[in-house]
């Protein structure tokens, strides 16, 4: 009988060979995808919460058809991210093909087949999913507002950009604290849309780290190599986030 392996023993093998080799410096298959995912995270964080932003601002004002707006913004977030990666490959691929070769603008045919084309795709894909939750979270907060501090400002004559920018930016800070963490962790955590729209192509240029991860596991068959990058994935997106809340709270009082 082999003697038995105690719990935890190859998941510390693993993720100290990893660190003894220094493989995560080089292995440029991980690297790239590491920058890639960070790109698209910062990427995200900005369209997601000026899309979120501009979306509560405009349902909360006195529509008869917010609701409605409401519901329509919202629904993308419920379809699965698979399904939306299929729908919008279809629309990259073959409806702005279409358009492109009609207005003979050569950069909407084949949006999917070049680097940065396929980056900005799947940031439409995800802004296009998550708006709505986003816009979700701001909607909260802006009914929490006083209507008393919008009416005095109005009658002090200020205007909506002033209102917008001395009395609701900073009382929606708790929201976007919130909102930046979710859209900072989705950013960095995205797979099913990454997989359904491009498949990392062309020639890997727009695979991202938990496709990387993924890959190594079960396609490389290589599951120490992979548990090791998760390891370090995981603490990278936690020192992010963390620090990310943490710096926020700290305007959060300043403000």
């Amino acid at each position: 009988m082999g003697v038995p392996v105690p719990r935890g023993y190859a998941w510390c093998s693993s993720f100290s060979s990893l660190l003894r080799t220094n493989l995560f410096f080089q292995d440029g298959e991980f690297r790239n995808a590491f920058w890639f995912t960070v790109l698209f995270a910062i990427a995200t964080v900005i369209v997601l919460n000026i899309f979120g932003l501009a979306l509560a601002l405009l349902v909360t004002r006195s529509l008869k058809s917010s609701n409605l707006l409401r519901t329509v913004f919202f629904m993308p977030n419920l379809i699965g991210g698979l399904i939306l990666g299929f729908i919008w490959q279809f629309i990259f691929v073959n409806v702005f093909s279409e358009i492109g070769t009609r207005l003979e603008i050569e950069s909407m045919q084949g949006w999917l087949s070049t680097t940065s084309t396929g980056f900005w795709g799947l940031v439409i894909l995800t802004a296009w999913q998550m708006s709505g939750y986003i816009m979700i979270i701001y909607i909260a907060y802006l009914q929490s507002i006083p209507g008393e501090l919008i009416e005095a400002a109005k009658i002090d004559g200020a205007g909506s950009v002033q209102r917008f920018k001395n009395i609701l930016f900073p009382l929606l800070a708790p929201a976007f604290t919130v909102s930046m963490f979710l859209t900072l962790s989705t950013g960095f955590k995205i797979y099913d849309q990454n997989l359904s729209l491009t498949n990392g192509g062309p020639f890997d240029s727009t695979q991202m780290l938990a496709m990387d991860i993924v890959r190594t596991a079960f396609v490389d068959n290589d599951m120490a190599y992979a548990q090791g990058k998760a390891v370090i994935f995981f603490i990278i997106v936690t020192a992010i986030a963390m620090a990310q809340v943490y710096y926020n709270k700290r305007r959060e009082v300043e403000m």
